[in-house]
């Protein structure tokens, strides 16, 4: 297949999955959305399952690679700890129009987790939630490594950092991103900054 119409049948299933589910996507609409013949999604990925775990393992790479490029170039650089936690904070908030196919698949996996296969699920969570809290845990562990932080667990950290900023902001979106984003680098400065315990 060439590698444009490849990318256009990518780009139309996740619409389609996006949209409808795994468990009520069609081959034929998958097909119609991306202007292939249905015979062309069973020559090259076997079934819908198989065109299922490409498309979510694409969408997944690209969003992944996004987010470790906003990682890197915001806690890859502190200067000063709070005011540089707080700018990835906002940014890692801010809503990006062309990642939004993929989290509308992301809700539709949860709601569909009975019907998809386990393996394409762990290998999803593997290479786009994994991997960047992965990317996180890293850049935590080299600010704990400078005598900036104490961390028992980075990964876990990494968690506490995402929920505590964007994630608060996508549980409250009346509130005011900023000020619900230096309260929550507050409350993670106060559970790991270097010496924060010793302080209280």
């Amino acid at each position: 297949m060439r590698t444009d119409k490849q990318r256009a049948l990518l780009d139309g299933a996740l619409r389609v999955f996006a949209r409808d589910g795994y468990a009520r996507a069609s081959i034929d609409v998958l097909a119609a959305e991306a202007g292939v013949s249905s015979r062309t999604i069973y020559n090259h990925y076997g079934d819908k399952a198989g065109l299922f775990r490409a498309v979510i393992l694409d969408s997944s790479d690209r969003v992944a690679e996004r987010q470790t490029a906003i990682a890197d170039a915001l806690l890859g650089r502190i200067v000063d700890l709070e005011a540089d936690l707080v700018e990835f904070g906002l940014r890692w908030a801010k809503r990006d129009p062309d990642t939004e196919p993929h989290w509308a698949l992301v809700r539709q996996v949860q709601a569909d987790l009975d019907h998809i296969d386990p393996e394409t699920v762990a290998a999803w969570k593997d290479r786009g939630p994994g991997r960047v809290r992965r990317a996180l845990a890293g850049h935590l562990r080299r600010l704990a490594a400078e005598g900036l932080l104490e961390l028992p667990d980075p990964s876990l950290a990494a968690v506490h950092l995402v929920q505590l900023t964007a994630g608060s902001v996508a549980a409250d979106p009346d509130a005011d991103p900023d000020a619900v984003i230096r309260s929550g680098v507050g409350v993670f400065l106060r559970a790991y900054r270097a010496g924060a315990t010793s302080r209280s």
